[in-house]
């Protein structure tokens, strides 16, 4: 199954979007963009900069739980992933994102 990009605008009015894997789970979720355009330029900088494992920023928030960051060239955060329990299911979500993201569908919600 081929994952999907999803467009969307949230409660505040900015539009967003979310990579979800084929089984629906998200696996990246973007910054809130003030119009549709700087949304689709971020879905582009996703598909372009997610096959580089260097553009893969790995963290652990403060509650000790795993997560990670794809930026772009010029180091802005692009995409953010959901909070994993462990180092190894973090690096299963990269190589999601790494995946799914060069033949996902886009879909504008």
């Amino acid at each position: 199954m081929l994952g999907t990009f999803e467009i969307y605008k949230d409660k505040a009015g900015e539009y967003r979007f979310r990579l979800k894997a084929g089984n629906g789970q998200i696996i990246l979720a973007s910054e809130g963009y003030t119009d549709k355009a700087g949304c689709s330029n971020g879905v582009e900088s996703v598909r372009k900069n997610a096959p580089d494992d260097k553009r893969y920023e790995r963290k652990k928030s403060v509650s000790g739980k795993y997560m990670f960051n794809l930026k772009a060239a010029n180091n802005q955060v692009i995409g953010t992933s959901e909070l994993y329990e462990t180092e190894a299911s973090r690096e299963n979500g990269i190589e999601s994102v790494k995946k799914n993201a060069l033949s996902a569908k886009l879909v504008d919600l």
